[in-house]
């Protein structure tokens, strides 16, 4: 416990600007349509003018307030029914009527947008942070592949059970995804790989689940399962960690892997 990393994060673990850049240049032109919109008193001739021309251009409005998938959010209309967000896109008066209830009107008209294109790459910045833990698994994993390769051992990463037909015994029909493979001579190495700055109920869940996998890969002849996890995430799940540390054989943080690396040389 006392070898727990307090976080893995890098300088470029915070945002994706190469995501975020795609994100917007999928909705550019349309924005920059849309940009007509800014400093209009009369939004519904500035509306009605472009619907002229291309109404689906109305299509990516969700956007301006956080909304990605406008196809599948529900919103509740004036006359208290449920409705997808994209119907307040379907004619010019609906279009009018979401600028105004969302509160965008006003942000037009007093021109405290100047460019949409710019807004939304801010928007996309921050829907970005959702993405964080997963990136912070995948830090993770590309620390532990970069040990590996340093150390001279050669891995595969994304493999599946289903590779191993010996598995199926004990796996039943369930296909699970490893995030290494490491053959030695005498062995097959399946590693999960996983880190946790921040607790919660996550830890717990994975901790109970990889509890219960390990004994089934060990039981097959020729495989070990391997956990290697680090984070000050542990802390708040310590029980749980104790509990998969005195089942799991293989439990590894970034400090101790030094000793996998050494019994996988050797086997």
């Amino acid at each position: 416990m006392s070898q727990l990393k307090e976080t893995n994060q890098t300088l470029d673990f915070f945002c994706d600007f190469d995501k975020i850049s795609a994100k917007v240049a999928e909705v550019e032109m349309s924005l920059n349509t849309l940009n007509y919109l800014i400093g209009k008193e009369d939004l519904c001739r500035g509306v009605a003018d472009i619907w002229q021309r291309d109404p689906k251009v109305f299509e990516v409005l969700g956007i301006l307030i956080a909304v990605r998938d406008e196809g599948k959010k529900l919103v509740v209309d004036d006359d208290g029914n449920v409705v997808l967000l994209k119907s307040f896109f379907a004619s010019p008066k609906m279009v009018v009527h979401f600028l105004s209830a969302t509160g965008l009107a006003e942000i037009f008209i007093s021109r405290r947008i100047k460019n949409l294109v710019d807004y939304v790459f801010g928007i996309e910045t921050g829907l970005d942070t959702n993405a964080r833990k997963n990136r912070s698994g995948h830090i993770m994993e590309g620390t532990v592949a970069r040990i590996l390769a340093e150390n001279g051992i050669s891995f595969r990463q994304e493999v599946y059970s289903s590779e191993f037909p010996e598995l199926s015994s004990v796996l039943g029909t369930d296909e699970k995804r490893f995030d290494f493979l490491v053959e030695t001579e005498s062995k097959k190495y399946l590693i999960e790989v996983n880190f946790y700055s921040g607790g919660g109920s996550k830890l717990n869940e994975v901790a109970r689940a990889y509890t219960e996998l390990a004994p089934k890969v060990n039981s097959v002849d020729g495989f070990d399962f391997v956990w290697i996890t680090d984070g000050v995430g542990w802390k708040s799940a310590r029980n749980k960690l104790e509990e998969a540390y005195n089942t799991i054989p293989s439990v590894f943080n970034l400090t101790s892997i030094n000793s996998l690396i050494s019994q996988m040389k050797h086997d």
